[in-house]
């Protein structure tokens, strides 16, 4: 990632950007937007395959070189004046060096015909790290997947399958790598069965090897002073998953219909998934609303701890604070959430070392060093070191964004009910709180953290149970000039309702939710340990830890601190299955996963929920309605509930 950059612009004398690295054109000097529909729109034939979608369809489109994002603005402008209503769009795009903000803007004003379009990309536009990036439109009827970086590296990360390619990086004579027969090649693994192609280019080498990874391709008038381009289909199947339990389980074909147990961070994430999709949704609820347990703290943080070598925990972490990040645009900057940043404290030399590693690894949009004086200049107050400063970061109240994500069209909650026990009953699951079905539907999924365990079928995941306490300290005067998160053992927020939030503990022994006060008194002193001098400010020498106030909660994490997102299977059949491995890992029986037909997991977020959970309620709908997946397979794979049963199989348990 640390050769990561934005795009390097110059700029004509028309106001048309200009590739600095690839010294090209993004688009025609004579009409962008015409080329686009001409080469790609019409190439594609999507006026009438977008008004042909039947009810609830959707068509996936994939593209080399995102740009400007002027072909995605004509593509769902198109969309918007041709599907059904109750269709969906969803945008699949690789980029190497995606423009800064301010240069799309001014390369978008160019345009003012897509001006509604563009200003709803410009406002989803954050937190662009390299990765994944999943962005959502139109109540999440359009769905853009970027993939930041290149696109040898990414693409072969991707598991989707494509309708329409529209092949648009620079000319190939300037970039060739986009033209390469290794390029081709996933774009015949990722195209749908007849999967279509167009392209500006009529070049003899890319048509040839277009034709070798298995398109038939011809040529066609080309758009200006193009005298052709070229367009195609794909003529060969989609490459099989090597690996059968991770294998997608059928998409769901019958109702629309979904019961998800739990109304925390993950619960309200998967049943917004769903109903962006068109799906009813009952959300089960043991309190009386959403939020009430471990989502429930005034102000959590947006910490992103990361790894510089690239494990799937951080890239799922840098794909998740993204998404994460685009959805705070909906909520009430300071009073639901706040953009001020995140310090985290160098606290220790082994800290230290980590963080000039980081600093190295990752782009300076998503974090940088600062010294001492740099970070008391960026929160407001003297510390005792400096350390990593993620600037788009900040803190959230996360009851605020688990009620945003409920509020969805097609999500009913039931407060009050407990599900004791899951049941499968003529192809539907039935939750039960005793004798009695509370809800019942062809689709379940387990949102409920730790208390999943209750459930059978969820019986051979590895969770265990984290309490941790926060305490509320009341703001003074001399406190209020904190103006950034500051983390170092625990954290401390900037004011929201004229009180910071102080915290957490970590106890792993403790089954009971009353605050204590040794733990406020333990919190206290890890604000002594983030700032001596904000900690005189809030005057924490004289507040007495038995009468300060503060909520505990249970955070509930996996071994390997990575979720549990996906389907469940039944674990006895996949052992009875996959026996094999456990003489020979390196087998590969060729025997499909006994999936619990329509039964899901979301659940494992540990003290990385606000970060991780929304991204992974997009991931639970991907697996449900055979989308492409919002990050790269082998993070999916990591992240998937049959890794504990394979774990098992492989280690001869």
């Amino acid at each position: 990632m640390s050769d990561f950059h934005h795009a390097l612009l110059d700029w004509d004398e028309q106001g048309q950007p200009l590739s600095r690295e690839f010294d090209d054109v993004y688009f025609s000097p004579t009409s962008g937007i015409d080329e686009t529909r001409h080469v790609f729109l019409d190439g594609n034939d999507l006026p009438r395959r977008f008004a042909e979608l039947g009810a609830g369809g959707r068509l996936v489109v994939g593209e080399t070189g995102f740009g400007t994002g002027l072909n995605f603005l004509c593509t769902w402008q198109l969309f918007e004046a041709h599907a059904p209503a109750d269709a969906r769009l969803h945008f699949v795009s690789v980029e190497k060096f995606p423009l800064a903000r301010d240069d799309l803007a001014r390369a978008l004003a160019l345009w003012p015909q897509l001006a509604p379009f563009a200003d709803a990309l410009l406002d989803q536009y954050r937190a662009i790290n390299p990765g994944f990036q999943r962005l959502l439109f139109a109540n999440g009827r359009v769905t853009l997947t970027l993939l930041v970086g290149d696109a040898l590296a990414c693409l072969p990360e991707l598991d989707a399958r494509i309708d329409a390619w529209f092949l648009d990086g620079f000319a190939p004579a300037k970039n060739p790598q986009m033209w390469s027969p290794e390029l081709f090649a996933q774009l015949a693994r990722l195209s749908a069965p007849g999967a279509t192609l167009a392209t500006f280019t009529s070049a003899g080498f890319v048509r040839r090897a277009l034709k070798e990874a298995g398109f038939q391709i011809r040529r066609a008038p080309g758009f200006g002073n193009k005298w052709h381009m070229s367009r195609g289909h794909f003529l060969g199947e989609p490459a099989p998953a090597a690996k059968p339990w991770f294998a997608r389980p059928a998409a769901h074909a019958g109702e629309r219909q979904a019961l998800v147990i739990g109304a925390g961070l993950a619960g309200c994430a998967s049943a917004a998934s769903l109903a962006a999709r068109g799906w009813q949704v009952t959300v089960l609820e043991r309190h009386a609303g959403v939020a009430e347990e471990a989502s429930g703290n005034p102000q959590g943080v947006l910490y992103l701890k990361l790894s510089a070598h690239g494990t799937a925990l951080s890239r799922l972490i840098v794909s998740g604070f993204g998404h994460t990040r685009r959805l705070l645009q909906h909520l009430q900057p300071d009073q639901d959430w706040q953009g001020c940043g995140v310090l985290q404290l160098a606290f220790e030399a082994k800290e230290a070392e980590r963080q000039l590693r980081l600093a190295e690894a990752f782009p300076a949009s998503l974090l940088r060093h600062l010294d001492r004086e740099q970070a008391e200049a960026v929160a407001g107050i003297p510390l005792p070191a400096g350390g990593l400063f993620y600037p788009e970061a900040g803190w959230v109240h996360p009851p605020a964004l688990c009620r945003w994500l409920a509020a969805r069209p097609g999500i009913r909650l039931l407060p009050h009910s407990e599900a004791l026990q899951l049941r499968r009953e003529n192809g539907r699951w039935q939750a039960l709180d005793g004798e009695r079905v509370i809800a019942e539907a062809p689709v379940a999924v387990l949102a409920g953290a730790a208390e999943i365990l209750r459930f059978p079928q969820a019986a051979g995941m590895q969770l265990k149970r984290i309490r941790g306490q926060i305490t509320r300290l009341p703001a003074t005067e001399g406190s209020r000039a904190l103006a950034t998160v500051v983390c170092a053992e625990g954290y401390v927020a900037p004011v929201r309702n004229d009180e910071h939030t102080l915290g957490a503990s970590f106890d792993f022994h403790s089954q009971d939710l009353a605050p204590t006060i040794a733990e406020h008194a333990g919190n206290l002193d890890l604000l002594r340990e983030i700032s001596p001098d904000l900690a005189e400010r809030l005057q924490a020498d004289r507040l007495d830890p038995a009468v300060l106030e503060g909520r505990a909660a249970f955070r509930c994490t996996t071994p390997d601190y990575l979720p549990l997102v996906g389907p469940l299977c039944d674990a006895d059949a996949f052992a009875e299955a996959y026996a094999v491995l456990g003489r020979d890992a390196r087998q590969v029986p060729d025997v499909p996963a006994p999936w619990l037909d329509g039964l899901y997991v979301n659940s494992g977020h540990g003290s990385r929920g606000l970060i991780t959970a929304p991204l992974a309620g997009e991931l639970l709908a991907a697996w449900l309605e055979g989308e492409p997946l919002p990050v790269p397979r082998d993070v999916a794979e990591a992240c998937h509930p049959n890794r504990f049963p394979l774990r098992r199989l492989v280690r001869g348990r």
